[in-house]
């Protein structure tokens, strides 16, 4: 019997995302786009080994999405191009 976990997550840019975290998938792990939904189905032979890729899963999504939101960013978005002081 194998365990499975379907995670929908919305993003700005879902396929900027998808594409980020889908290196990290194992083989047990499918990462798909379906209109602005990044949709990651896990399936694990153990509830522990489902509760782990979760676990990692969750953590490589934080770091894909808050690279995705800097990387549509303007480039002078937070910066301060005034360089003249006097």
């Amino acid at each position: 019997m194998t365990r499975t976990a379907t995670i929908r997550t919305d993003h700005d840019d879902a396929a900027l995302v998808a594409r980020a975290i889908a290196p990290d998938n194992t083989d047990e792990m499918e990462t798909t786009v379906e209109d602005g939904t990044v949709v990651t189905q896990i399936e694990r032979e153990t509830t522990g080994g489902l509760h782990s890729t979760i676990d990692d899963y969750v953590i490589n999504l934080e770091v894909a999405a808050t690279v995705a939101q800097h990387a549509n960013r303007p480039a002078d978005a937070g910066t301060d191009t005034d360089t003249d002081h006097s």
